[in-house]
């Protein structure tokens, strides 16, 4: 499939659909927090490359492109989830349900917690 000197992707064998595929660097790095700065644009590459290429050999509309970082991580190596996608494929929920702030300060509040840990 995608194999290289950095990088490897191979379909899941309990895949969402057909075609579900997993690409992984092939040092170990549990996150994506651990993986170090010059294999992240590769990453994404290849990962671009595997969203064109799994719709158009699946005969899909799109692609679903993810990764678990710790929680829901069934294995502990960083890995990304290509999953081709079409309209009413029932898929539901893979996002859980989406939930409000409790208003605009919270809201706010939110923003600068992110912002000062982006500082920090």
């Amino acid at each position: 499939m995608l194999s290289d000197d950095e990088f490897v992707a191979f379909l899941d064998v309990r895949p969402v659909f057909p075609g579900h595929v997993l690409l992984v660097p092939r040092e170990h790095h549990r996150t994506f927090a651990d993986l170090p700065p010059t294999l992240v644009a590769p990453l994404f590459s290849r990962a671009q490359r595997l969203s064109v290429a799994v719709p158009e050999a699946m005969e899909a509309v799109g692609t679903f492109v993810a990764m678990n970082n710790v929680v829901s991580q069934s294995v502990p190596h960083l890995h990304v989830h290509v999953v081709p996608r079409s309209p009413k494929d029932g898929l539901r929920g893979f996002f859980w349900p989406r939930t409000r702030y409790d208003g605009d300060d919270h809201l706010a509040a939110t923003g600068a917690a992110i912002r000062a840990a982006l500082e920090g």
